[in-house]
């Protein structure tokens, strides 16, 4: 499993803009360029939650995916913020395997700025193992 191929086989990713830059077995480190319609607000005060929490769901599963070397989509997150990000403002996100288990995994993510600022902080549990993405949609 190609982790720097998958990344970009994603309309979403593409979308986001998300950049894998490492992958080691059971760790990744990500990277999500700021753009302007990434902002809450008109005001230019922050970066919407809804971006971050997206940027954990990716790093999260790849992180797991890393570990398992197979599709392992999210069954829960649960994301804490520590601070807003800025405007013009990177995203960093470090995902980490805390236990890839036969049929359920989980992993923690920071998400953090270039300088190590800390954003916030998930926890996410995934399904190992799961049967085919159009078994799961019924598609």
């Amino acid at each position: 499993m190609n982790l720097f191929e998958m990344i970009s086989a994603s309309p979403y990713h593409r979308w986001l803009g998300v950049e894998l830059l490492e992958a080691e077995a059971g760790e990744v480190k990500l990277r999500l360029p700021y753009r302007g319609d990434f902002l809450g607000s008109d005001a230019r005060t922050n970066i919407h939650g809804g971006i971050i929490s997206s940027l954990a769901d990716i790093a999260a599963c790849f992180a797991m995916m890393s570990a398992t070397n197979g599709d392992a989509p999210n069954l829960n997150l649960q994301l804490d913020y520590v601070r807003m990000a800025g405007p013009d403002t990177d995203l960093i996100a470090i995902g980490s395997v805390v236990k890839a288990g036969r049929t359920i995994g989980v992993s923690d993510v920071r998400i953090q700025t270039p300088e190590g600022r800390l954003i916030a902080v998930a926890r996410s549990t995934t399904v190992n193992n799961p049967p085919s993405r159009q078994q799961l949609t019924g598609s």
